[in-house]
């Protein structure tokens, strides 16, 4: 069986600047390339999990959201690495405006359809793995897997940590970013 890092794509791999419109605006956090390196180095797969409701509200195109996966994949590339998958979720059950993404669906964090297509197809331990996000979202999507988890202080992070009230929202680990994250997990 495989172990799985379970990332966060928005405030955790890539700057959070919002609904992304434009390819130009994907940006690295600083340590986002090292983290995505000692994680391939440590035998985990990479696997990108994000709600992208910004195709629901009609903000921006599906293919938008492949050209930036694509376009983030190119950027790794240039530093010999390679994101596994990525599995985003398109629909929200309540500000959808386009009608067939008005779902209240499986794949919607922090339900765990994103995870269980990634466990089918690499065959993961998720015993084994974890998620790192900047929400509490990410949290209970971790917890609900039955993965260790992570939340980073990049992104929403900060305004997120003040919202932990319960055993449910407290993740494994608080960490700086990403890179951290990824370097705490590993040795639990």
């Amino acid at each position: 069986m495989n172990r799985a890092a379970f990332i966060d794509r928005d405030g955790n791999l890539i700057h959070e600047v919002g609904y992304i419109s434009s390819l130009e605006r994907i940006k690295f956090y600083s340590r986002s390339v090292k983290a995505v390196k000692f994680l391939k180095e440590n035998g985990y797969k990479i696997i990108v999990v994000t709600n992208q409701s910004g195709v629901a509200r009609n903000y921006i195109p599906e293919s938008f959201v492949r050209d930036a996966h694509k376009k983030i994949s190119a950027m790794l590339k240039k530093h010999g690495l390679k994101i596994d998958a990525f599995y985003y979720c398109p629909h929200h059950p309540k500000k959808a405006v386009i009608k067939k993404y008005l779902v209240d669906c499986s794949c919607r964090k922090p339900k765990t359809g994103m995870i269980d297509a990634a466990v089918k197809r690499f065959n993961i331990d998720l015993k084994e793995s974890f998620t790192i996000g900047d929400k509490l979202t990410d949290v209970h999507l971790g917890k609900n897997a039955g993965t260790k988890t992570a939340l980073v202080m990049t992104g929403y992070g900060k305004k997120e940590k003040k919202l932990i009230k319960t055993p449910y929202d407290r993740p494994d680990v608080i960490a700086k970013d990403f890179y951290q994250a990824a370097r705490m997990l590993v040795k639990l």
